[in-house]
């Protein structure tokens, strides 16, 4: 699958319709996010069943003061709506490939209790 540009109108829905999703926050004048575009699109060709998505910080600013964006390329991903990556800089591919290997790998039932509990709520 090619990455999704996404926007403040299909931002939600992404991450509401998607079970994982990673999200490239950058800029075309970037250097850095130059050099981490395209292992970003390798990795969106190695992993069909995932959703990758970039956001353009300069066209689509709401979305960067949103998530607090201070420094591009930032690295998020979202797994059953709940962000569990995000970090500033460009990785190398197999830092990429692992880290998916690891949101694969995540107790979704745990992490949900973790956040209900952060969060105050009584744990299902």
């Amino acid at each position: 699958m090619a990455t999704l540009q996404l926007t403040t109108d299909n931002f939600e829905q992404t991450i509401l319709d998607n079970d994982v999703v990673l999200l490239d926050f950058w800029a075309s004048w970037c250097g850095p996010c130059r050099m981490f575009g395209p292992v970003f699109e390798e990795a969106s060709r190695n992993n069909p069943d995932l959703v990758f998505g970039k956001v353009d910080t300069e066209e689509q600013q709401q979305l960067a003061a949103t998530f607090g964006i201070m420094s591009i390329p930032t690295l998020m991903i979202f797994r059953e709506q709940v962000m569990v990556f995000s970090q500033p800089g460009a990785l190398p591919a197999e830092a990429l490939d692992n880290l998916i290997a690891q949101v694969r790998a995540l107790d979704m039932t745990a992490v949900h209790k973790a956040v209900a509990e952060q969060q105050g709520e009584p744990a299902h």
